[in-house]
């Protein structure tokens, strides 16, 4: 009759553990698919950005040269890169969108241009998207992190060698805007 307890008692613990890890697979999953989104959609920015800096060219020299420059930081963000790789990512390419934009009110003729018009709209859109691919994965991570930190849950998260994972952060340029006094 022990034996049969015991038996039943270890059958429960393992059953149990296959359990969790499915569960944190499954979870880190969807994370690495959130950060996935992230890059392709990026790069769709970044494939708009880089036409806008082409049409930069012939309105200002060293501006083009400047940001070719930073477009020169680009990295893709692929299924492992980290939320620190992420950020980074974001901040390069909104400081080479505020610089275009920059570069379009001191030239107003840039600014008319239809390609301008129709690449900033895209840009825009692809904004967007990451915007929202971003509150996915972050979304993604709560439910992970939660996982991995709750307990019992997180007695086989650590002997699996699954860690906390880092939340992306918010793009410092977005938070910074001015304030608007009514």
């Amino acid at each position: 009759m022990a034996i049969i307890i015991v038996v039943a008692v270890v059958a429960i613990i393992v059953l149990w553990f296959v359990g969790v890890q499915r569960k944190l697979v499954s979870s880190d999953e969807l994370c690495q698919n959130s950060m996935s989104q992230i890059g392709v959609q990026q790069q769709s920015r970044w494939d708009a950005v880089s036409a806008l800096v082409k049409l930069t060219k012939s309105y200002n020299e060293h501006e083009y040269n400047t940001l070719v420059d930073v477009v020169r930081q680009r990295k893709d963000i692929t299924r492992t890169s980290t939320a620190a790789e992420a950020n980074t990512q974001e901040e390069v390419l909104a400081t080479v969108s505020d610089r275009i934009r920059l570069v379009a009110e001191q030239y107003p003729e840039l600014k008319a241009n239809e390609t301008y018009s129709k690449t900033m709209d895209s840009l825009n859109n692809y904004e967007n998207q990451v915007r929202m691919s971003r509150m996915v994965f972050n979304d993604s991570v709560t439910k992970y992190n939660r996982i991995v930190r709750q307990f019992p849950d997180s007695l086989a998260a650590g002997i699996l060698k699954f860690q906390v994972r880092e939340y992306l952060k918010e793009v410092k340029s977005k938070k910074e805007l001015p304030e608007i006094n009514i």
